[in-house]
């Protein structure tokens, strides 16, 4: 893999903009990553429609967007399909193939520009790998993860990603592993350490 970005390294600076055709429910848009000013995103990527794993995923994040959407998160998925590619997708049945309606937008990276721009694509076979960004609404990525084309991603560590992002950005504090919504956090220094591990220590 080829990349002039390292994706590891966007994570606590401002997110590459980008703009690109897209497919919004069943009709076709032009977005940008200025359409979500003021938001928090999630921006994941797949290598391309019509195989196996992807739409897996695809239905996942679909079937979970109102979960998303309830911490005031948008969701949107790219590949370097055209749109007219993903309009297809979404027509065929999911039992035959197909992802069905899809209840966020899906970009047309079809000149990889926006891959490309996140450290995500890999050059010599000209998909992108399973990257997934989580943009705060300052626009700055919190989290990336890249995961190999055969392994799907999980989407309830991805909603506990934002929940955990929001959380710290609200109140200060951070979240040790494993937190969830509504379990202790930790304050951020010494006492604060000693006063979590003292409650939680077997």
């Amino acid at each position: 893999m080829t990349n002039e970005v390292n994706p590891t390294r966007l994570v606590g600076k401002t997110s590459p903009t980008w703009k690109a055709d897209a497919l919004v429910g069943q009709d076709f848009q032009s977005l940008s990553s200025d359409d979500y000013k003021g938001k928090w995103k999630v921006l994941f990527f797949y290598p391309l429609d019509f195989t196996f794993v992807c739409p897996t995923e695809i239905v996942a994040f679909s079937e979970a967007v109102e979960k998303f959407k309830a911490l005031g998160c948008e969701v949107i998925a790219s590949s370097i399909d055209s749109k007219f590619s993903h309009l297809a997708w979404t027509k065929q049945a999911r039992n035959d193939g197909g992802i069905g309606q899809v209840n966020f937008p899906i970009l047309a990276d079809v000149n990889k520009d926006v891959a490309r721009s996140f450290g995500a694509l890999i050059e010599e076979a000209g998909v992108a790998l399973r990257a997934l960004y989580i943009i705060d609404d300052n626009d700055v990525v919190q989290h990336s993860t890249i995961n190999n084309l055969s392994v799907g991603r999980n989407v309830d560590e991805a909603l506990r990603l934002v929940e955990a992002y929001q959380f710290t950005a609200k109140h200060g504090e951070v979240c040790p592993a494993g937190w969830t919504s509504g379990s202790d956090s930790m304050k951020p220094d010494p006492t604060g350490s000693k006063e979590w591990f003292g409650k939680h220590s077997k």
